[in-house]
């Protein structure tokens, strides 16, 4: 008979509820993360591959204005870290927001965000493996860009199989390298900005590039609202956390730190790095889209290599982006499992605490999504892409209406671990949800691919929803069944 777990069973098989040291072989997950891991996960998450490439396409779109764009989503995402913070330094459970819907909403949404979270990043798998295989095979074109692809994939699903300790070693290593990169990057920008870099091209114009060519809004204020989907989805990733906490010897200290740094982190690594870029160059300068924006500064300030300092960048941010992405597609296959959502064979970990099973099955589906990318990128494989591309928002509004309903569940079950809050609760909870809501209206307003995605993304949702409603309906059933054929 199938019943609804609670959140503390599910919590407590995992290992995220204080048991997160056991390990019986078959479906316990070991707290093999250490605190470094978790901090450098948590401030590494918030930086994709998407910041370095897309950022360029942004700044022509809306000039100057886009630092209100990326203001306007980083702020959203700062309130919605802020919420699943509360529930997770409360709760801390493999299956997170999944898990959390399950208990305040009801089966359904938790197996409905779950799996559309899980289909979300095996898509990403196989956009990031051929990202990465373009500028391997740039670097040795004597292996093909699908045979760079498969040895990325191989390499970091070893990794993922060998045990969770090995994924926070080299999420470690990836999101060290991309903090002081960016961090580098703002700092060396910003003298060349005031015209104190020894040995600058840059002529130093200080600020009077937000506003010389055009004014801060050159393509309107309405730009700022196209700006906004430009740069919405770069930021997915800020709550693979929440997740790993649950593997962590101290999850309740590890989500709260992390949540209480989202605002620097984005505020830095985001807004930073973009007005670093503004500041250095025209925001109508050809080369910001020719070279992409961060090639463009460094070449404006005169570093040699530019290109290939930044291709090594990017590469890093892929393939962090591409290890965290099958860490969290398992991990939430894992906790789908737990609940009865998923096949069995999904909850149960091995000697070493690694949910192999997830793992495998996840990787599968990105080799076969990497196939598609190659066979029919512009047919099927763009079918994936679109069908899943507003899933970060669809994750973003449940975790909010989410947090409305278990505040009160945590404070009336153990008030004792309400040790972060989300502010001004409930006002500014609804003022997310009117957030996300609106860049979701304005999405299917924009037309193009925008709404082929928000169209596509709610077909497919819709779909997993049914699914789930009839089987939570037959499982409703069953004990009703049981009893008649008793009789």
């Amino acid at each position: 008979m199938n019943t609804q777990p609670t959140l503390e069973k599910e919590g407590g098989n995992t290992g995220a509820t204080g048991d997160s040291q056991q390990s019986d072989g078959s479906n316990g997950l070991k707290a093999g993360l250490k605190n470094r891991h978790l901090s450098m996960i948590a401030i590494g998450g918030v930086i994709g591959a998407g910041l370095f490439v897309g950022s360029g396409s942004g700044i022509a779109a809306a000039g100057p204005a886009i630092l209100l764009s990326y203001a306007l989503v980083g702020a959203m995402v700062v309130f919605v870290m802020r919420m699943l913070g509360e529930m997770a330094a409360a709760r801390p459970s493999s299956g997170s927001f999944s898990a959390y819907a399950d208990r305040a909403l009801g089966r359904w949404a938790g197996f409905t965000i779950g799996w559309l979270y899980w289909f979300f990043w095996v898509v990403v798998l196989a956009v990031e493996a051929t990202a990465g295989a373009k500028i391997l095979e740039g670097w040795i074109p004597a292996v093909p860009q699908w045979g760079w692809a498969l040895i990325v994939m191989v390499v970091l699903t070893a990794t993922n199989l060998g045990s969770v300790a090995s994924y926070g070693e080299f999420e470690f290593w990836f999101a060290g390298i991309k903090v002081v990169a960016i961090s580098a990057f703002v700092v060396v920008g910003l003298l060349a900005v005031f015209g104190v870099l020894p040995g600058s091209d840059n002529p130093g114009a200080g600020f009077a590039h937000l506003t010389d060519t055009g004014g801060f809004f050159p393509m309107g204020a309405g730009a700022v609202l196209t700006g906004v989907l430009m740069v919405v989805f770069s930021f997915m990733g800020s709550e693979i956390v929440t997740l790993a906490a649950g593997e962590s010897e101290d999850p309740q200290r590890a989500v709260t730190k992390a949540t209480n740094s989202v605002i620097w982190r984005i505020g830095v690594f985001y807004l930073g790095s973009i007005f670093v870029v503004l500041t250095l160059l025209p925001w109508n300068d050809k080369s910001i889209l020719e070279k992409g924006s961060y090639v463009a500064a460094l070449d404006s300030i005169g570093i040699p290599h530019a290109g290939q300092i930044m291709n090594v960048i990017v590469l890093t941010a892929v393939l962090s982006c591409l290890n965290s992405g099958l860490y969290t597609a398992s991990r939430m296959a894992f906790s789908l499992g737990q609940r009865g959502d998923a096949p069995k064979a999904f909850a149960k970990a091995n000697k070493r605490g690694v949910p192999q099973a997830a793992i495998l099955s996840s990787v599968v589906f990105g080799f076969v999504a990497v196939f598609f990318n190659y066979k029919w990128p512009d047919t099927v494989f763009a079918f994936l892409l679109n069908s899943s591309g507003a899933v970060a928002l669809f994750v973003w509004l449940v975790i909010c209406v989410t947090q409305l309903r278990m505040r009160g569940i945590i404070l009336r079950e153990s008030p004792e671990k309400l040790v972060v809050r989300m502010w001004l609760f409930p006002y500014l909870t609804w003022a997310t949800i009117a957030m996300i809501v609106g860049v979701l209206g304005y999405m299917v307003y924009d037309g193009g691919s925008n709404r082929e995605q928000v169209v596509l993304s709610l077909l497919v949702a819709a779909l997993v929803l049914a699914i789930g409603l009839v089987k939570e309906r037959i499982a409703k059933r069953a004990p009703q069944t049981e009893l008649d054929q008793r009789v």
